[in-house]
Formats: C-alpha cells, sequence, structure tokens
C-alpha cells in the first residue's frame, strides 16, 4: 500500500492504489480482470466476463429508489504503458509507483493510469459502498480502450439493464462531455532493401527527445511537438549531404504524440563538419519554433559503429518525401464550438524492421466525411510512393443530444453542490460512448471525471482535489437520477 489510501474519499483511492499494483497495459488485462471478478465475488454481487472479455457487475437498488433508472457506470481496464527512457519497467510485470506530489498524484517514470484506473476505482468504491442512496447500478468495465476499443466493439446487444451511461473518463473536472469524435487507424507500409553500407562512411546515432508527448486527441490542439516529423526534416535537410539511413525506431503508440524518436544513420566521413552544422540549424528553428509549448526538446548526433547495412536509396527518398509531406496535426477546427478540434492525425509510430518500414498514424474527427477526407488525403501521398496503406478499426463519434435529461439533472445537481454552472462540451478523443451507444441506442449517456493532466505520458498526473469533487458529485447524482 501507498500514500494514497490516506487520501479523501478512502474506499476511492484505496481501490485506485490497489489498481496501480496490478500491471494492466492494453491487451494484457487478464489479471486486472480477475481482480474484477474477486471483488465482485467478495461483495457477493452478480457479475459476468463476457467473451470479449469485458467485466459487468451488478448492485441492487438502496432501499426506496428501486422505481429509479438504471444506470451503467462505465470506465476501461486499461492502461496506456508509457516510460520516460530512463526508467526501468516492464509494464506486463511491474507495479506502477504513485506518489503524492502537493495537491497531484503523479508515478516514478511512467504513465500512472489514472486514465481510467480512476473511473474503475470510483465504480467500484460505489458497489462496495452500502451507506449510498441509488437505484439499480451496473458496472460496465471494457477492456483495451486505448489500442482499438475491442471491449466497446465486442459488447452485445441485451447483456445491460440499465438505461443512463455515465462514462467516468473525462479528464476535467467541472465539464460535462456530450460528444465525441470518431476515428481510424493508419497503416503504412514500405517494401524496402537492405543494401552493404556504401564505403568511407561514419555511423551516427540522431536521436530527437525531450518532447512532452501527450494524448493525440485531447492534446493535438496545443501544438506540442511530434518527434518523427522534426526527426524526417532533419533528414530532409541531411539529402544532400549523403545521408543513408540503417534504422529507425519513432514514438510507440498509435494515441500518444510521439516524443522520442531514434536512427542509426551513416553520412560520408568527408561530409560530417557539414552536416553538423545543418543538423545544428535545423535543430536551433524547431527549438524556437516549440519554445513555449515544447522547451526541452533536443537533437543529439553522437558516433556510433557503422552499421552493416542501410536502407536502399529509392526507398529512403521516397520514404523522407512522403513523411516530411505527411499531413500531421490540427487539420480543422470545430465551426459548432469554440476551442474544439474537428479533425487531426498523428503521425505516431515509424519503426524500420528488416526489409520492411511501418508507419502508423490515427486519424480523427468529428465528422465522419471529413475523417474518410483525411484518410484519402494521407493514401494519395503514400501511393505516389510506392507505399501500401490499410485502414482500419473505424469507428463512429458520439452526436450530442443537449435534450439529454441526465444532462439536465447533473447541471443542475453541480449548481446546486457549487454554485456554478458545469461547461457543457465534446472531446477531440475517441470515448466508448460513440461505440457503445450504437449497440444501445436508447441510452441516454454522459461523460465526466476528475482533472487529469498529460495522459498517455509519463507527465500523467490527477488532481487530488478534483477527485474529491467528482465523487462527491457522482454520489448526489446517483440520487437524483430520474424515475423510470
Amino acid at each position: 500500500m501507498s500514500e494514497l489510501i490516506n487520501l479523501e474519499p478512502k474506499g476511492l483511492w484505496n481501490h485506485f492504489d490497489k489498481i496501480c499494483a496490478i500491471p494492466h497495459p492494453s491487451k494484457k488485462e487478464a489479471k486486472i480482470v480477475e481482480s474484477m471478478v474477486e471483488f465482485a465475488k467478495a461483495n457477493n454481487l452478480e457479475h459476468i466476463v463476457d467473451e470479449i472479455g469485458n467485466v459487468i457487475i451488478r448492485k441492487p437498488a438502496s432501499e426506496g429508489m428501486e422505481n429509479r433508472k438504471g444506470v451503467i457506470l462505465q470506465a476501461h481496464l486499461d492502461m496506456v504503458p508509457q516510460k520516460n527512457a530512463d526508467t526501468k519497467h516492464d509494464f506486463e510485470k511491474d507495479p506502477i509507483l504513485p506518489y503524492i506530489d502537493e495537491k497531484w498524484v503523479r508515478a516514478k517514470g511512467t504513465t500512472l493510469g489514472a486514465d481510467n484506473g480512476i473511473g474503475v476505482a470510483a465504480a467500484l468504491a460505489v458497489l462496495e459502498d452500502k451507506t449510498l442512496v441509488h437505484g439499480p447500478i451496473e458496472a460496465l468495465l471494457t477492456i483495451d480502450e486505448e489500442t482499438g476499443m475491442t471491449g466497446a466493439f465486442g459488447l452485445k446487444p441485451n447483456c445491460l439493464k440499465g438505461e443512463i451511461l455515465m462514462n467516468l473518463d473525462s479528464e476535467t473536472e467541472g465539464e460535462l462531455y456530450v460528444g465525441c469524435a470518431g476515428g481510424i487507424d493508419a497503416t503504412i507500409t514500405f517494401e524496402s532493401k537492405l543494401e552493404p553500407t556504401p564505403l568511407e562512411m561514419s555511423g551516427f546515432a540522431l536521436n530527437v527527445t525531450g518532447l512532452r508527448g501527450g494524448h493525440s486527441g485531447m492534446d493535438i490542439i496545443t501544438g506540442i511537438g511530434n518527434a518523427n516529423k522534426i526527426l524526417f526534416r532533419i533528414f530532409k535537410a541531411l539529402e544532400k549531404q549523403g545521408l543513408r539511413i540503417s534504422s529507425i525506431n519513432g514514438g510507440s503508440l498509435r494515441n500518444a504524440i510521439p516524443r522520442e524518436a531514434f536512427s542509426i544513420v551513416t553520412l560520408p566521413t568527408a561530409n560530417i563538419a557539414d552536416a553538423k552544422k545543418i543538423i545544428e540549424c535545423v535543430y536551433a528553428d524547431a527549438k524556437n519554433e516549440l519554445s513555449l509549448v515544447d522547451p526541452n526538446l533536443n537533437v543529439s548526433f553522437e558516433a556510433t559503429s557503422i552499421p552493416a547495412n542501410v536502407i536502399d536509396l529509392d526507398t529512403q527518398t521516397k520514404l523522407i518525401r512522403s513523411v516530411y509531406a505527411c499531413p500531421n496535426g490540427v487539420m480543422r477546427m470545430s465551426d459548432s464550438m469554440e476551442n474544439l478540434t474537428e479533425t487531426s492525425t498523428n503521425l505516431a509510430i515509424i519503426k524500420s524492421n528488416g526489409n520492411n518500414i511501418q508507419i502508423n498514424c490515427l486519424l480523427r474527427s468529428s465528422v465522419d466525411s471529413a475523417k474518410m477526407d483525411l484518410a484519402e488525403m494521407m493514401a494519395s501521398v503514400f501511393e505516389l510512393a510506392g507505399a501500401k496503406c490499410a485502414f482500419d478499426g473505424a469507428y463512429p463519434g458520439w452526436k450530442p443530444n443537449m435534450e439529454s435529461p441526465i444532462l439536465k439533472i447533473m447541471q443542475e445537481t453541480y449548481n446546486k453542490m457549487y454554485g456554478k454552472t458545469p461547461e457543457i462540451m465534446a472531446i477531440h478523443a475517441g470515448l466508448e460512448c460513440g461505440l457503445l451507444g450504437g449497440v444501445y441506442p436508447n441510452w441516454d449517456m454522459i461523460s465526466f471525471g476528475p482533472t487529469i493532466m498529460n495522459p498517455h505520458s509519463p507527465n500523467e498526473r490527477v488532481n487530488i482535489p478534483s477527485v474529491k469533487m467528482f465523487w462527491d458529485y457522482l454520489v448526489e447524482t446517483l440520487k437524483n437520477v430520474p424515475q423510470k
């Protein structure tokens, strides 16, 4: 147990502390699913693990609340596994190590998993607490939200009885979310030929590090740096100096803006001095451009052993030009909601592996036609370069319903509790609500949560006072759920 168990509300933080101790990266949720089943059994609660791996736990209404509409508390069990380069951590074996930093909870060198461990912990605390006043409760705890929404995709109709879905996966206290973006995965593949490194070359490790990184939907609007784009900007500048690329390893997750990109390259020994000057110029330009949003950008260029092979020059040229031209970042802002990104794309991963170079992007939009237009734009760039493009894993957005009954109740409840009206928002990220609403179109849905900063990066942190406000608000809302 950590110091978190002394925080309020104790039930929620106690469950979050236990969640941190259980390895649960995306697609590796078996241990945490098992712990959810053990929790249900220990509390004598009806539970189901569906064929895809989602956990459903039911709790009857408290006395006198049997006539209220059923509420589904929904959160996802997986977390994004990101760590600093100097942190030794195996996300499939090692526990997350949370600690208190003034008004925040952080993790030591890794993502914290407050996204969405706090939501799971809140649902468990509601299920466990026999003093709360509420109608029928179901907890829907899904798997693999972060890398494919597999759990939401696989949910079957008629598994759940409730009429109101409360998604506990938003990240700013005082905001109620009523809509979200849809998305689609892009996978681009270059087939290359490895050839012996030319003579009279020197080997170098050319790396981009120090960027903030972050959520490819929520944080894309900030304009923070993309390590892959910066690395290829340098490659483009070095082409005339005889650059040859041996390997590339940039980014690690589709839904995380890449913080780091690593490469092994060679250059003619006679051109090294000029190459260093070019790198310094590009680095200075990029650092100046990102000085306010990503001031810790670092580019290193260090001598290393000469690699045996390099990517063939034709493929290298096409790769550099197409990645350099590839759309990245915010493509369009929303016309209907202020400061909301409508359409964006994240050049997330570029990795070479023998004769194969793969690029992964995540395209998002609240307008399905704009999302598909962006996919065609990206395909046009890479297909001209001879790459193969595949688009899959598409999921729909969630259209706002401003006449939602639970929205009105939650607005009134928040105003009574805190003396102000919560902000009504849509999010440029893929909440599971879009998929779940497709399976259960009758659901009245809303999403809310505490304040979580920099999810999907080792800088992730959750604000302690906001967790208490979120919990108190959830408890009060459950008391006021409308009758059937």
